[in-house]
């Protein structure tokens, strides 16, 4: 008899030495006591090619995937459709393969950092919004924004890289309405001191010598920053922002939205609170133990 192989889901990018979302999906795995584990698939771009046509082989043992930094949009070619919202968005962080073996693209990062935002119990209807940088969390948070029905008065971003930031915002042009958005050459030019919302879309606050991007006086009270940095769990913007008397909030909870999102897409199910509540605590502890 042969040996039955476990149900494997994972993540698909490169690096992803320090990437959580083993511990989020192996606690669901846990507790919904089902047969199956999340690993991760650290690998260069020319390698995805073979790697996504092995998924469509009936012996693949593989039933669900992340995507995350640089691939997101890099799989797109191997997939067999996708969603709206991602086909919208550009970009697939979340690939469901169905029992047929066709593989299915969806985009829950934005709709994780939108339910983050109502927690938060920010409303972005005619809210003036300030976005750094111009990566694939950008293209998520900049759709979802301009995709709502009631949305932002205003949307500035900016980028050291200018060509970046121009290329994102032409792609998403040609399938958008990104009439809101305004790119901007300068951190001042984001005009901060006017915002009702403030979003770190860069790395830069991991490091403990990282500088603050922005002018500490351009931060005032009656503002939220977002910071998608989330450890350390408060960087030198968030406190900055804290002693100014404005709402601050790090991306922890955005990464396990969209986790949550994306295990229910491959569970074809609703996860009960329960299991929702084991995979923040996982999230929380690996992040957050001394």
């Amino acid at each position: 008899m042969s040996e039955t192989v476990m149900s494997t889901y994972g993540l698909v990018g490169y690096p992803l030495g320090h990437s959580l979302s083993p511990v989020m999906h192996n606690a669901a795995f846990k507790e919904l006591g089902v047969d199956a584990i999340y690993d991760l698939f650290p690998m260069q771009k020319e390698a995805l090619k073979d790697f996504f046509e092995n998924l469509k082989r009936e012996d693949s043992h593989i039933f669900g995937l992340n995507v995350t930094v640089p691939h997101k949009e890099n799989v797109i070619p191997f997939l067999d459709s996708m969603d709206p919202f991602a086909t919208k968005v550009g970009a697939v962080n979340t690939v469901v393969i169905t029992n047929k073996r066709k593989l299915i693209g969806f985009n829950t990062d934005g709709p994780g950092f939108l339910t983050h935002l109502k927690e938060s119990q920010f409303d972005p209807k005619d809210k003036r919004v300030a976005v750094i940088g111009a990566g694939g969390a950008s293209r998520a948070i900049i759709s979802v924004f301009c995709l709502l029905p009631e949305r932002p008065y205003s949307i500035k971003i900016f980028d050291v890289d200018a060509s970046r930031v121009a290329a994102l915002m032409y792609d998403l042009s040609t399938r958008m309405d990104t009439k809101c958005v305004q790119v901007v050459t300068s951190i001042e030019d984001l005009n901060i001191e006017l915002s009702d919302l403030l979003i770190n879309a860069t790395p830069v606050g991991m490091k403990e010598d990282d500088p603050i991007l922005v002018k500490e006086d351009v931060l005032h009270a009656n503002m939220m920053v977002y910071d998608l940095v989330y450890n350390p769990a408060e960087t030198k913007l968030l406190k900055a922002a804290r002693l100014k008397g404005a709402k601050t909030v790090n991306g922890l909870k955005m990464l396990y939205y969209q986790g949550v999102l994306a295990f229910q897409r491959w569970a074809e199910m609703e996860l009960g609170q329960p299991v929702k509540d084991k995979m923040w605590q996982a999230l929380e502890t690996a992040c957050y133990k001394k």
